[in-house]
Order: structure tokens, then sequence, then C-alpha cells
């Protein structure tokens, strides 16, 4: 049985060198599909392409538009290959419409000296926390296991204001699934806008533009396998507008597999 993230990721090639997929229901947000996984099929339009270097290192997508049900072109293009790395330029159209625009950095990776400054805070072990009730939320928090040790968003409608804006979770696509690029580019969107675990209250708000910096490489996705993530994400600005938000994803031994940092739009 394939997987709903597979059949979401699902791309087809068109004549013209882009590739044509379309939305799907279990990963549909309050206004069209939940940001990660357009930012996975953004990802994965260009790890489909022939040509190609190496694993990404960066990805950002910049949100221009709603996306519509139904079908969507995805157009990506090598704009220069040097000897160990790649940038591309990916569009993301709806007739003669642009929803998303998007920006990868691909690279070959070498041994290096090596150290991480952002360490994995401790946290009571998975299956000792219940899991988050996304059912009610939006289709796209169901495709995904999310057990709160910290900051979860409230789901009252009359929580108070709390005092930071500091989730910390462990996460994982539901069902199960072997953790790859594109999966590992949508947990870095599942974090909640912070404006609604800051001011608990449903509120009109979406990603305008969202950067993630891979700090793994093929053989380290392998190792993860289906396990549990660790996730932390805080803001640190709210304010005429929009706020930022910024977060770190652990795998397994607490090796920092992402950091992600993202613009949202808000409105009260």
């Amino acid at each position: 049985m394939t997987h709903p993230f597979d059949e979401a990721l699902r791309l087809e090639p068109d004549s013209d060198g882009s590739w044509i997929g379309a939305t799907h229901p279990a990963y549909a947000n309050m206004v069209g599909p939940f940001g990660g996984i357009t930012a996975a099929l953004m990802l994965q339009a260009v790890l489909r392409h022939p040509g190609r270097l190496g694993d990404p290192v960066a990805l950002t997508v910049n949100y221009a538009g709603p996306i519509a049900d139904g079908a969507f072109r995805i157009q990506a293009t090598p704009m220069r290959t040097n000897r160990a790395t790649q940038h591309w330029t990916m569009l993301l159209t709806q007739g003669e419409q642009v929803a998303t625009t998007a920006t990868a950095v691909f690279g070959l990776r070498r041994d290096t000296w090596s150290t991480t400054e952002a360490t994995m805070p401790a946290a009571p072990a998975p299956e000792s926390l219940a899991r988050y009730p996304g059912a009610g939320v939006a289709a796209w928090t169901e495709r995904y296991d999310m057990r709160f040790a910290r900051g979860p968003m409230p789901l009252a409608a009359d929580a108070p204001e709390q005092p930071d804006s500091i989730s910390e979770l462990w996460l994982r696509d539901d069902p199960p699934r072997a953790l790859d690029f594109p999966a590992l580019a949508a947990l870095c969107d599942v974090f909640f806008p912070r404006i609604m675990v800051r001011r608990p209250r449903r509120v009109p708000a979406g990603t305008v533009s969202l950067g993630i910096g891979f700090h793994v490489d093929a053989a380290g996705l392998a190792a993860q396998g289906d396990r549990a993530l660790f996730g932390r994400a805080c803001g640190s600005r709210f304010g005429l507008g929009y706020h930022d938000q910024t977060g770190h994803l652990w795998g397994v031994g607490g090796t920092l597999l992402a950091s992600t940092h993202q613009i949202v739009y808000f409105k009260e």
C-alpha cells in the first residue's frame, strides 16, 4: 500500500521538462495544501531531475499565493553547476498564475571537522507523552504523530496567553515512513504558527517564506529510519503583521538533521 506522503509527492514528467502533480486531500490545510508538502514537492522536482548533483544543502520556499485544489505544474531549472555545488530555481504554477517560487542549493558532501552548538533539549521518551489530537485542526495534522513535551497549540478557545512561544515535541510521519529529504523538508513546517501558541486563538496566519538548512547526507537519513525526530521551535519578534519562527530537528543520538527559519503573516 502506497504511503499518503508518497501519493502526495507523485510527479509526472511533461514533454517540456516540467513536472505535473496534484493536491492531495490528506495534506489539506485550512486554505490550500499544507506548506510542508509544497516544500517537499519543490524539492522532489529537483531530486527527480536527471541533471541533479549531490544532496540538498539549502531550500527556500516563498508562498506567493494560495494553491487551489487540483493539478499544478513545477518547473525546476539548474541555474549554475560548479564542481561541488549546484543552484536551482523552481516555479509552481496553476494555469498562468505563479503560486510558489523556490530556490535550492545541492552539493557533494565531504568529511570535514564538525561540531554542533544547537544541542537537543532533554525530554521525556515519546511513548510517555500523549499524541496531539490533530483531528479537527486541519487534515494534514492527522498525517503526523506529534507528542508535545512543551508548548502545544491550545485547543480551548479560552486558553490564556502564554509567556513564550516555545514548543518542544517528538514528531514523525503517520503511518511511520523512513525519513528522506522531502519528508524532512515537510517536517520542518510541522510547527504551528507561533502566534497561535503565544496567543492561543484562531487567527488568519500563514507562512510567507520558509528556509531550511540540511545538516545530514543520505547515509545519515538512512540511519534515522522511521524513528521519531525531536523538534524545537520559537519566535523572537511579533508585530506589524508578521512574526519569525526558528526551528531545529534532531534525530537518533541527538544528531541535528535540519534547521529552519520562516516568516509568518498573521492578522488580528
